[in-house]
């Protein structure tokens, strides 16, 4: 077998990510999106500075579907950056370093993030799209 024959390491196929990484990729991708997504503040905020008109104009644009789609992300983005943020903390303080502990805390902040992301969104729901 000829060294060009041979896989590349580390191969994807062999090694399972683990946990920990996937989590700390995600927290480091969740605060780039939140970053990204806050753009969308500003053009609000800077609607909302230029008058009625500007306003009304972002209001259309950020009503529409795929800015929707791109708040609700934010929004789970939000969540989840907060909660590894929480578990960071955690850590920092030399707490749940055990690999069970780790897991177990990273399942909960995973749970913890979809619930609130829902929560949020079932209120935004209730008070902002359905009022009468």
């Amino acid at each position: 077998m000829s060294s060009h024959d041979r896989p590349l390491s580390p191969h994807l196929q062999v090694y399972r990510l683990a946990l920990g990484t996937v989590l700390s990729g995600l927290h480091r991708i969740a605060g780039v999106a939140l970053s990204a997504s806050s753009l969308l503040l500003v053009v609000w905020l800077v609607a909302a500075a230029r008058g009625p008109d500007t306003y009304a104009a972002a209001t259309r644009f950020l009503s529409s579907v795929p800015v929707q789609l791109v708040l609700v992300a934010a929004l789970a983005a939000f969540w989840y950056h907060l909660f590894a943020g929480v578990r960071h903390l955690a850590w920092d303080a030399g707490l749940g370093f055990e690999k069970a502990a780790a897991r177990k805390s990273g399942l909960v902040i995973i749970t913890l993030a979809f619930l609130a992301s829902i929560s949020t969104l079932a209120l935004a729901w209730r008070f902002l799209v359905a009022s009468p």
